[in-house]
């Protein structure tokens, strides 16, 4: 099925198309409509368009809503359908990512892509898993088991380590997506959900555990400062504990810490293993 627009269209019409398109009763979406919405996915899965952008360095992140729309949309217009992929077979209403060797994408078996996920070139899957519109950008390592969620941005160079759970969101419409920026690496087993952003060039240690509320504490200066939501680019971070006092009692609550940062001379991987060591982080 072809759509209605082709790669010229103007993205501004576009978006206002699909916004009517979202208010329709699902009974009333036809064919033509559909046909629009996978237009769509088919501008994301090659990257032309993203669910989230950046915009001045520091600055929140620009959350295109419209294109989450049309992600909604797809399982209002599309039917659950059998795709066999050698000994694989799955049952579902989305198509899987394909092209990869003209994408310059190297895909270990079983790793699996949704189409509407962009990959750019340089990315190495090892049996792992990227969901519909998500971004992973050029030479970043998705690592064996770990899974990048709906509408997550990974940048260019991270490496997302074995068992890594990067979260998804797709409603509200106006949530961010979860970012993890340029250069990061991401230690084994954590997990980074509910619009958390990951600077540039940061380090989080095995384990870390990111949600919007949970404290991340700088112990770099003088005096402690707690934020939320937000890892400051070229932080090392690692998991940790404080005390919280409860109606029944004291109890010990997960926060992060950082411990220290990247700087130039940490940026190769032989010398970021040898700061990681110096921190006693483990990834």
């Amino acid at each position: 099925m072809t759509s209605p627009l082709d790669a010229d269209t103007d993205l501004v019409a576009l978006a206002s198309h699909i916004e009517e398109l979202y208010e329709k009763p699902t009974s009333d979406l036809t064919e033509e409509d559909a046909a629009t919405v996978a237009h769509v996915i088919d501008l994301l899965d090659d990257g032309v368009i993203r669910v989230a952008s950046p915009t001045t360095p520091g600055a929140p992140w620009q959350v295109n809503e419209w294109a989450k729309k049309a992600v909604l949309l797809t399982f209002r217009t599309r039917g659950m359908e059998t795709i066999e992929c050698g000994p694989y077979e799955y049952h579902d209403k989305l198509l899987l990512k394909t092209g990869y060797a003209a994408r310059g994408v190297r895909v270990v078996p079983p790793a699996t892509a949704r189409h509407g996920s962009y990959l750019a070139p340089g990315v190495v899957m090892m049996p792992s898993y990227v969901n519909i519109g998500a971004w992973v950008g050029e030479n970043t390592m998705v690592d064996t088991w770990a899974t990048v969620g709906s509408c997550a941005q990974v940048g260019a160079d991270v490496h997302l380590s074995g068992g890594v759970g990067i979260g998804g969101v797709l409603e509200p419409l106006q949530a961010a997506p979860v970012v993890v920026e340029d250069g990061a690496f991401v230690g084994s087993r954590c997990i980074v959900v509910e619009g958390v952003r990951v600077g540039a060039r940061a380090v989080l240690g095995a384990n870390v555990v990111l949600t919007a509320t949970t404290p991340i504490i700088d112990m770099r200066g003088k005096k402690k400062v707690e934020m939320r939501g937000e890892v400051p680019a070229g932080a090392i971070v690692v998991p940790g504990t404080r005390t919280k006092k409860l109606p029944a009692g004291k109890a010990r609550l997960p926060c992060a810490y950082i411990i220290g940062e990247r700087s130039s001379r940490t940026d190769l991987k032989t010398s970021l293993n040898d700061a990681l060591r110096e921190h006693a982080v483990s990834v």
